[in-house]
C-alpha cells in the first residue's frame, strides 16, 4: 500500500473516534457535489443495478476508489462514521444497517429518502475532504465518474 494510503488509513481509524466535537453539517460545495452525483446516478440508465437507490450506488462506486486507496476495513470505517453522522442529521436512517461486504442496505425503505442521500453523500465527501483533502478527493471523484464535470471551488 503507497505510503500516503497507509497514512490517511491510520488517520481515518484515529480520527473516527474524535471526529464528533469536530465536525458539523458538511459544507455548501459538498452538499452541492453530492446533489450532483446523486443528481448523475438517478438519470444513469447504464447504472449496474438500477433498482437500487441513487445513494447506494454513490457510496458503491466511492467503495471501489476508496478501498483501491485505503482497503476495505478503511472504507467500512469511513461508512460506518458517515452512516452514525447522517443519522444525527436524518434519524429514519437508525433502521440502515452497513451490509457485512462493506455496502450500505438499500435506501428505498427510508421515508425520507432524498434528505437521507444527500446526508450520507455529504458526509461522505466531507469525511474525505477531513481526512485526505479537497484535491485527492476530488480525484476519487472523477475516478468513480470519469466522463462527468465538475465545479473545483471550495
Amino acid at each position: 500500500m503507497p505510503r500516503i494510503a497507509t497514512r490517511a488509513l491510520v488517520q481515518i481509524r484515529k480520527g473516527l473516534r474524535t471526529l464528533p466535537h469536530l465536525m458539523d453539517l458538511p459544507s455548501s460545495s459538498v452538499r452541492k457535489l453530492a446533489r450532483q452525483l446523486l443528481a448523475m446516478e438517478a438519470a444513469s440508465t447504464s447504472a449496474t443495478n438500477a433498482r437500487m437507490h441513487e445513494a447506494v450506488r454513490v457510496c458503491e462506486k466511492l467503495r471501489i476508489a476508496l478501498t483501491r486507496f485505503a482497503g476495505a476495513d478503511g472504507f467500512a470505517s469511513l461508512l460506518r462514521r458517515t452512516l452514525a453522522l447522517a443519522r444525527v442529521e436524518v434519524p429514519s436512517l437508525n433502521d440502515i444497517q452497513i451490509k457485512p461486504d462493506g455496502s450500505l442496505e438499500d435506501l428505498a425503505t427510508i421515508p425520507d429518502g432524498n434528505e437521507a442521500a444527500v446526508a450520507i453523500t455529504a458526509h461522505l465527501l466531507e469525511l474525505l475532504v477531513i481526512f485526505i483533502g479537497h484535491a485527492l478527493t476530488m480525484r476519487l471523484v472523477r475516478e468513480a465518474w470519469p466522463d462527468a464535470s465538475f465545479d473545483e471551488s471550495h
